[in-house]
């Protein structure tokens, strides 16, 4: 779903040193902007359109056959690929200069199946606390017309980055 104007995606990794010099918020919209590489897990779901405010992310994208599982619908994986990215985003725009995280559990519902013939689909993680240590998130995944299709929550360890990345 990218028009002339949106760069093509890179997928790599950032190294810790990038990660580590810029406050949260400014590196997941870097991801999203494609300043930045996006993460190369997200070369399997083709998120578009996606936003990031403090606290709070928005990942669009469509699930499509090759996301299908051997009884014919969309896997889980692709859900949980979905929402863990979108509850660590949110929890990585909370984060000043200098800190990561890394997810410690989580956990997902899966409320309504998903098809080839979904649509375009909604992920939305909004974090709930961040602390000092520890931040918690949840996030949903909503079809065109609002409906749930699942819904997940995570605690995240939070921690600062090693100084000479």
């Amino acid at each position: 779903m990218t028009d002339s104007a949106t760069p093509k995606p890179v997928y790599g990794v950032s190294s810790l040193a990038v990660t580590a010099s810029m406050p949260g918020l400014d590196f997941v919209r870097g991801i999203f902007a494609r300043t930045l590489p996006e993460p190369p897990i997200m070369e399997t779901v083709e998120p578009f359109d996606c936003t990031a405010e403090t606290g709070h992310v928005v990942i669009h994208s469509i699930p499509g056959l090759r996301h299908y599982n051997p009884i014919g619908s969309v896997h889980g994986g692709y859900a949980a690929i979905l929402l863990d990215s979108a509850m660590g985003l949110a929890v990585q725009s909370t984060l000043p200069q200098g800190f990561g995280y890394t997810t410690l559990e989580f956990k997902i519902s899966f409320v309504r199946g998903m098809s080839q013939d979904t649509g375009t689909i909604r992920t939305e993680g909004q974090v709930l606390n961040a602390g000092r240590r520890v931040a918690t998130a949840e996030a949903r995944i909503t079809d065109n017309k609002g409906k749930l299709l699942a819904h997940a929550t995570t605690t995240c360890l939070v921690f600062e980055l090693p100084k000479n990345s």
